[in-house]
């Protein structure tokens, strides 16, 4: 049942670039999320605006909305998507033991390896960002 060892050797120079660009683009996952946190409430923010100049070039002095259960439930859309963007925004703090790459799935609820942290961040902050973008546009149809 003894197996020969498999050969090894040491990375090249470009398996070490891959490797520091993928733990890298892991890292930066967090990051990323942050900045399209940022664009989509410019978006949800500057929609409002928009439609309220639009309408007001369109119809001049009578610009009014009725209010009808349509208008209130974009209201309600717009209100729930903000609030889901800036929850994403904000900061939590995440137990992690430093000295773990992984730590193993049965011992999640511990603490969270170095890998582990970066994974759920990014996961953390993009749920409530998809279910903002889901909110915010789906009351345009």
């Amino acid at each position: 049942m003894n197996q020969p060892a498999l050969p090894t050797r040491p990375p090249d120079r470009g398996e070490k670039i891959l490797q520091e660009k993928f733990y890298e683009h892991l890292a930066a996952q967090s990051d990323l999320m942050d900045k399209i946190a940022a664009q989509l409430l410019s978006v949800e923010l500057a929609v409002p605006g928009l439609y309220a100049a639009v309408l007001k070039l369109v119809r001049g002095d009578e610009a009014t909305v009725p209010l009808n259960t349509c208008a209130y439930i974009a209201f309600a859309l717009w209100l729930l998507a903000l609030t889901l963007t800036l929850a994403s925004l904000l900061p939590r703090k995440w137990r992690v033991n430093t000295a773990l790459l992984r730590q193993a799935p049965h011992k999640a609820d511990e603490s969270l390896g170095i890998a582990d942290f970066f994974e759920c961040t990014a996961s953390w902050k993009r749920n409530p960002l998809l279910a903002s973008s889901t909110a915010s546009f789906d009351y345009t149809k």
